[in-house]
């Protein structure tokens, strides 16, 4: 009898070491990211605001011009951000009706044998490297935007011409690299729906597809925003395939325009940067930075907000 009550003294002792243990490793991890978090903050601060002081924030900003290597240099950036904001709006308005109409077609339309040659192609796209967009761009997207531009703007001696690498092919090559994103995640969020929802309401008498757009899509809304908030940040934060296809000179972002990204200044010109135009392209880095820190704490309050106003 003394035996057994130590056994199970001794296995309550062993199980809370392992729960504090746990904790510990939990705590110790959380703390880190914390501190990842803290110190990416710190040291994008650090290094851009001296720019600001130096050149000007208004100038910085507020400046069209951005001829970096001219005398004297001019270090506005305001299209560059315009563009930044109109080519990721433009790749969500297209790509996330895509991907969540895929996503529906996965969880609930298609055919096994038909979803299980789709769903690897989806996930297919989300291996490739994005250099592999930019080539793909280049050798498909690009020459169609060149026919198209030359329809469009034949007999013009104002347009410049750009051989198709301009804000549409920049635009759509983001939106076919967050279809992944959107699409993998809405798909499991709409799987995560309890079972006896669909159930209900074609049992009260709604046809498949109300019960898709009236229950399950507003059951799974919180997933689905997930998978928006990923895919802007995937849009925001892309550089090398919109180096390829953009063009990547500073205009004002219009259709056919050649355009630069927030993302796509920095790759383009911080390996031969000096003295103050490198400080200006960390303080690119720094804007780039709060840009989306700023989208994605107003998606997730909007968001939050439109769960609570549904509940």
């Amino acid at each position: 009898m003394h035996e057994k009550n130590f056994s199970i003294v001794g296995n309550r002792k062993n199980k809370s070491m392992v729960e504090k243990t746990a904790e510990y490793i939990f705590t110790a991890c959380a703390c880190l990211a914390v501190l990842a978090v803290f110190s990416i903050t710190l040291y994008m601060i650090i290094s851009g605001t001296p720019a600001l002081f130096k050149v000007g924030i208004l100038d910085i900003l507020f400046g069209p011009v951005w001829k970096p290597t001219a005398n004297p240099p001019m270090f506005g950036i305001l299209y560059v951000i315009l563009t930044s904001i109109v080519g990721t709006f433009l790749a969500i308005l297209i790509g996330v009706p895509i991907g969540v109409f895929t996503a529906i077609f996965l969880a609930e339309v298609a055919p096994p044998r038909l979803a299980s040659i789709v769903r690897p192609a989806v996930e297919l796209l989300a291996g490739i490297p994005s250099v592999i967009y930019g080539l793909l761009g280049i050798l498909i997207l690009n020459p169609l935007m060149y026919k198209l531009e030359l329809k469009i703007f034949e007999g013009s001696t104002t347009h410049q011409f750009t051989g198709g690498a301009n804000l549409i092919s920049a635009v759509l090559v983001l939106a076919l690299m967050i279809l992944p994103t959107v699409i993998n995640i809405s798909e499991s969020a709409l799987r995560a729906v309890p079972k006896h929802y669909k159930s209900s309401s074609l049992a009260l008498g709604a046809t498949h597809m109300q019960t898709i757009f009236k229950v399950l899509l507003p059951a799974a809304r919180s997933g689905i925003m997930t998978a928006i908030v990923l895919g802007c940040g995937r849009a925001i934060g892309e550089a090398m395939a919109i180096s390829l296809v953009s063009g990547s000179s500073v205009n004002i972002p219009l259709p056919f325009n050649s355009v630069r990204f927030l993302t796509t200044a920095i790759v383009a010109e911080m390996s031969y940067s000096q003295g103050l135009h490198r400080e200006v392209l960390f303080t690119i880095g720094l804007v780039l930075f709060a840009f989306i820190m700023f989208i994605n704490i107003v998606l997730t309050r909007i968001f939050q907000k439109g769960g609570e106003d549904n509940e």
